[in-house]
């Protein structure tokens, strides 16, 4: 017999539907994000954490999902109290994650300016930090982190403008000498980085708050639950169909004067 309402299993396993598909539209996102900041293997500040973060919270998001409608399906009341667990575990980290990540935002870009212009110049910054600028150069047509003065007097190839770039305006004419003259990238790459990483910021703070509702929102859908098969026998106000038509007795009667005889 049946101890958990019908309707409120339906409600239930709706919820953690989406809450699937909000676990894999995480991964989704993630998956994007990589694609989007991918520097041909180089890596931004906070890309690989961020990026990690986002796979590890879909992959778990998605088997609590699991986990809550197994338990509503088969009635298990050990199912349901360790998805009832991971709720409040889960409200509370995603709570903080959320808000460690708005408060440190505005922090983020003066400590990334900080740190690459510790790589300047770039014709003497090490390899691995060359290979980076110059594959970022290539892929997003700028030139320099900050300036194209940034690679002093050996500029690359990479920050060349071709033909193209050049009839739409996004070129600009350096050069030490009328003879040297060059055509490179008038944007610089620090603001497309910064752009790309307060992106992922922006992400993980919307997943943050987003996954903190849905898990209070299970609280109390599992609590219900879990309540029904302890008490099997006690009725649950919240789905019961109050009475809205009833049949009172009159309250006045008429009185007649029967005739005497």
């Amino acid at each position: 017999m049946a101890q958990i309402n019908t309707c409120l299993k339906r409600i239930f396993t709706i919820f953690n539907i989406f809450f699937a598909i909000v676990g894999g539209s995480i991964i989704g996102l993630a998956l994007l994000s990589q694609v989007v900041t991918n520097i041909n293997g180089g890596d931004v500040q906070g890309r690989t954490a961020s990026l990690l973060v986002l796979y590890v919270v879909g992959a778990i998001t998605m088997i609590i999902a699991i986990l809550g409608a197994y338990g509503a399906h088969k009635e298990s009341k050990v199912c349901l109290i360790v998805f009832l667990v991971c709720m409040v575990i889960g409200s509370l980290v995603m709570l903080r994650a959320g808000i460690l990540a708005l408060a440190s935002r505005p922090e983020l870009e003066p400590k990334l300016e900080e740190k690459f212009k510790q790589l300047l110049p770039l014709n003497e910054a090490p390899q691995e930090a060359k290979d980076m600028a110059d594959s970022l150069q290539q892929l997003m047509h700028c030139c320099g982190l900050f300036s194209y003065n940034d690679w002093g007097e050996d500029i690359p190839k990479s920050c060349l403008c071709d033909q193209e770039a050049e009839m739409e305006g996004q070129c600009q004419s350096v050069g030490y000498t009328f003879v040297m003259k060059q055509k490179v990238y008038s944007k610089t790459c620090f603001p497309i980085i910064m752009h790309y990483v307060l992106l992922v910021v922006d992400i993980v703070i919307g997943v943050g708050f987003t996954l903190a509702v849905l898990a209070l929102l299970g609280m109390a859908l599992s609590s219900v639950m879990i309540h029904q098969l302890r008490y099997p026998n006690t009725t649950t106000v919240l789905l019961s169909v109050p009475t809205v038509f009833t049949t009172a007795p009159p309250k006045y009667q008429e009185l007649q004067n029967h005739p005497q005889y």
